[in-house]
Order: C-alpha cells, then structure tokens, then sequence
C-alpha cells in the first residue's frame, strides 16, 4: 500500500430531522470525518453550515445539480451552484458530487455538463465527481460507459445501487463495463441495492448476504486501486429514510434504524480498509 492512501467516511444529512448543528453534533460522536450536503444557496444557511463545521472540526462534501427539464435552464443554474460551492471562500470541500444532467437530455447536451466540471476541477484542484444516479447522466451501465470512451476526463461518484435496480440483477452480465467504470471513481456512496430496489432494508439482515458480497467486491477493487496510487478516497454512507427505507404502511414507520446502519457501514469501512 501506498502510504499516501487516505480514506474520509462521510455522513449524509438525508432524513435527520434536527438543526445543523445537533447533526454536525451527532456526525462528530459517532466518529465520521465529515459531511456530504447540498450546497445551500441562502447566506444565513451558509452560515449555519460553516459555523457548524468549524465548531466540531469536520470536513465536507458538496452536492450540487440542476433540476429543470429545460435543458439550457438545467445547465444554467448547475453552473450557478457548483461555482458557488467550489469558489467560497470559507470552507474547502473535499469533492463536490454531482446531479448533473437528466437521462432524456441527448448525448451531446450532457457532456456540456462533464465537459464544464473538468476545466473547473483543473481551475480549483477541487475532485468533482458525477454520480450513477437514476435519471442523472450516468443512470444505466451502458450510458455510462459511452461517457466513460468519449470523455476521458470524466470523474465519477459510484453509487452502483442504482445500476442494480435498473438492470434488475448484480451486474454479472456487464462485469466488462463495471471494471471501466471503477477505473474513474474517486467517491463512493456506500449503499446497498439489490436486483428490485436501490437499497436493502438493513444489510445486516443475512438474507440480503450476496448483495452486500457483491458491493464490496466492487469497493475493494476501487480501495485497491486507490491504495496502489496513493490516493484519497472519500465514502458517503448513504442509507435514507422512508421511502428509500421501507416502512410499514398507514403509519410510514421505518422497519429499520436508518442512522444506525449508515454508522455500521462506516464501521465496516473503517475495520475493512484501514
């Protein structure tokens, strides 16, 4: 292993129902690095964040995305958000993760996103990462991988529970597309999906054991090639609440510990990879 290899564990905001601060709290008692969360675009919250950050020494991630189905309004305020992220001046992100695109923009509509991220990660130094994502850009394996030969710049942020629920299996038939894909990935989001869903409900449940198996097969080739380099590597650990959770119905009550898992998972990384 190279002794340069550094590994950050980062918690998601996704579903606490707290202020910034008992979250940022709770992030530092339970022993993450940081924080993944969206870039706020209001000052005070801005504000809220940073002060929270600095108050319990915890690093951050952002996530930034556009969300207009016009592709030109898209990619306007996408370009709007991550410079805002990438360019403050209080705080430096470890990355920036994005929800860039949308899976019914066309190919060359797309790459404008990529395209724009690689000269502003030249521009910063900042790792900026575009997600396998449902409806993103690189929603499917196959879709991905075009990006993946045409753009060799392009950066990715592997959150393979999602290829799982599209194409309704592990993967075992697109093993050729899924070691590309792990050649450009430089974050993780650490959940587990199976062949119906983009995530298990508790992976510590023993019938979910060839799903987990096949995450971490994945994981472990990207660590390895992380640690042969010398490189950091940054992991979300990225279950959420209902309805990615499923709960019991009438009364929405989750049928597992959401922040409980998410702190199993970051366990397991740790006792795993260092």
């Amino acid at each position: 292993m190279n002794s340069n290899f550094d590994l950050k564990i980062m918690a998601t905001n996704w579903g606490f129902p707290g202020t910034i601060d008992e979250y940022c709290a709770k992030v530092k008692r339970d022993g993450y690095d940081g924080i993944e969360i969206w870039w706020p675009n209001e000052q005070k919250d801005q504000n809220e964040l940073f002060n929270a950050l600095k108050k319990y020494s915890l690093e951050v991630g952002f996530l930034t995305a556009g969300h207009e189905s016009n592709y030109s309004d898209h990619f306007a305020t996408f370009k709007k958000m991550i410079a805002a992220a990438a360019n403050n001046k209080t705080q430096r992100p470890l990355y920036i993760n994005c929800h860039s695109g949308r899976d019914y923009f066309s190919f060359d509509d797309n790459k404008t996103f990529i395209e724009h991220t690689i000269q502003l990660a030249k521009d910063t130094g900042i790792k900026i990462c575009h997600e396998t994502h449902r409806s993103r850009i690189l929603y499917s394996a196959p879709v991905a991988r075009n990006f993946i030969e045409k753009i060799p710049g392009l950066r990715m942020t592997l959150d393979i529970s999602h290829w799982c629920n599209v194409h309704e299996t592990l993967l075992q038939d697109q093993q050729d597309t899924v070691n590309l894909a792990l050649q450009r990935v430089d974050h993780i989001h650490a959940r587990i999906g199976h062949q119906e869903g983009p995530q298990v409900n508790d992976p510590r449940a023993p019938e979910w054991a060839d799903a987990v198996k096949a995450h971490f097969a994945w994981w472990d080739a990207v660590v390895a090639m992380k640690k042969n380099d010398g490189e950091r590597l940054t992991v979300l650990t990225e279950f959420g609440p209902p309805h990615y959770m499923p709960a019991l119905p009438y009364t929405l009550q989750p049928v597992a510990d959401q922040w409980a898992i998410n702190v199993h998972m970051m366990k397991l990384f740790r006792k795993r990879y260092l």
